[in-house]
């Protein structure tokens, strides 16, 4: 077994068995200090509120000096950030990572990409400790989901669970980790999610009104990311639910299968079986 070492991600409950240590960003040698001996960095520092990326960066320059092994920056969703501001830094981060590398590999690392999470489509209910229930633009418990004309957009859903037991299987994989590290545990259209249970109503919008920035349904979403304020929150949830439909129309929610490759005695749980169980006996 290795050693990791996980930085931020400490929004919720503390996790039985895990050390913490609080650490300076911006002092490479408290760094370089935390990280001694270990062999792989899982990187979960919020995007949104890391200033240039700074943090993520340092964490990679003090994980090579102190002969770290593998490293996984904070991507933990889309194979791409087409139409989500919000999230530009992670294609900076994966730009330095490549200049690290770029005279010979310095330091391995991969970039987990599981897609959107099957549980947040149980939402409101809570199918994982660790991660809050959020809405997304199908919304079961009120049977009803927003869609653009004219694209069935190709999305990927994986639960929480199949992330975690997949990192904790790749953290021990013996041979390199790929670069792109997808995680497929359904891929499925938007058509083929709303025949799923009763009917949908359904709120279609136009690609080029997304585009100008304008969001023409009957609804939005409602529930925010704890890592945001309140006034936060408000403010970008048009934003997320415009760049989740356009990300989506985009191809950026499909992600890539390499680690179903190298992991192929996993079974992922599968999205009409997950549904099922959480929405029995619900209205």
């Amino acid at each position: 077994m290795v050693k990791i070492a996980v930085a931020g991600g400490s929004g919720g409950d503390s996790i039985p068995g895990v050390t913490w240590r609080a650490v300076a960003y911006d002092d490479k040698s408290d760094l370089v200090d935390a990280l001694k001996g270990t062999h792989t960095v899982l990187s979960f520092i919020q995007v949104m509120k890391d200033t240039g990326n700074q943090s993520q960066k340092s964490l990679i320059d003090a994980a090579i000096i102190a002969g770290v092994k593998r490293f996984a920056p904070s991507e933990w969703g889309s194979a791409g950030t087409a139409g989500m501001p919000w999230w530009t830094g992670k294609g900076e981060v994966k730009e330095y990572l490549e200049k690290v590398n770029e005279n010979g590999k310095v330091l391995g690392y991969t970039l987990f990409q599981p897609g959107l999470f099957l549980d947040y489509l149980a939402t409101p209910y809570k199918t994982a400790r660790y991660v809050t229930p959020l809405n997304t633009m199908i919304d079961f418990q009120n049977r009803r989901a927003i869609i653009i004309d004219g694209h069935d957009s190709i999305l990927t859903f994986t639960t929480v669970q199949d992330l975690a037991t997949v990192v904790a299987k790749a953290v021990e994989y013996e041979g390199e980790w790929p670069v792109t590290g997808g995680i497929c545990g359904n891929k499925v259209t938007v058509s083929q999610i709303l025949e799923i249970g009763r009917p949908f109503a359904i709120d279609n919008v136009k690609l080029e009104d997304l585009e100008a920035g304008n969001l023409k349904s009957s609804w939005t979403l409602e529930t925010a990311h704890p890592s945001l304020t309140k006034e936060q929150a408000e403010s970008m949830m048009k934003t997320v639910l415009i760049g989740t439909l356009l990300s989506s129309a985009k191809g950026a929610w499909a992600t890539s299968d390499e680690f179903n490759q190298l992991l192929p005695e996993h079974k992922f749980a599968q999205i009409e079986e997950f549904l099922a169980e959480v929405w029995v006996g619900k209205p």
